[in-house]
């Protein structure tokens, strides 16, 4: 077991459950969707390694211990912008494919929200699975129900505290009381402030549109049919 200082990304795709909501064929469509989108988030993470996929959730991790001050919340607010940018490109593609379904059209209510920490953590390996355990942001998750908007990036105390001048959006504190933890203060900045200065994203191609609706018929029939596995993980890169 390897231990150290790290900095841990979750990208969380809001309106999963509702989007999930559908007869058989819709199903079987959002659920390669979200695959889909989880895989185009991930890979945008440069630096990043991937720990898990939890349902809608990716969690992430890099190693922090070169990351000193404000350089770490900015390799956080660095990654959170490219994840940001290729999920909604991706997400456009698929609510504006030629699939008449629910799964497809409803995508574009989909949203992307992140939450952040840096500090000590150890690496196992348990059944040849990589897992942190020691220092978590579990308990900036709990913030998370405290956070207003469909977007945002929610930075532990630990992690706004090592480089809060490197924020120049407007922040916003927030607080919980956690059952068996107590007062718990997290910061959290509207990810549309974050990517305000950038181009929008650019319009779907037709031939695009037609390759996302063959490749989603083709990867959803398994799912339909019963032959694969419905909670089948993103692999791990």
């Amino acid at each position: 077991m390897q231990s150290g200082r790290a900095l841990l990304l979750i990208a969380d795709i809001g309106g999963y459950t509702e989007f999930m909501r559908s007869h058989r064929m819709s199903l079987a469509h959002a659920e390669v969707t979200t695959a889909r989108l989880l895989e185009t988030v991930i890979d945008a993470a440069h630096g990043f390694d991937l720990i898990e996929v939890e349902g809608d959730a990716a969690f992430l991790s890099r190693q922090a211990d070169a990351l000193e001050g404000d350089a770490t919340v900015v390799a956080t607010t660095k990654a959170v912008v490219a994840m940001h940018r290729a999920f909604h490109i991706e997400r456009r593609y698929v609510a504006t494919n030629l699939c008449p379904r629910d799964g497809c059209a409803q995508a574009d209510n989909l949203k992307l929200k992140f939450v952040a920490h840096v500090g000590e953590v150890a690496a196992q390996t348990v059944k040849k699975r990589q897992t942190h355990v020691g220092s978590t942001s579990s308990t900036c998750i709990g913030c998370s129900r405290a956070c207003a908007g469909p977007e945002y990036v929610l930075l532990s105390e630990e992690l706004y505290r090592t480089g809060d001048t490197a924020l120049s959006d407007p922040v916003h504190e927030v607080s919980q009381d956690l059952d068996g933890i107590g007062p718990v203060r997290g910061y959290f900045v509207d990810v549309e402030d974050l990517v305000a200065g950038l181009p929008p994203p650019p319009d779907p191609s037709l031939i695009g549109r037609l390759g996302r609706t063959v490749g989603l018929a083709g990867r959803g029939l398994p799912y339909m049919l019963g032959v694969r596995n419905r909670h089948r993980a993103v692999p791990a890169r």
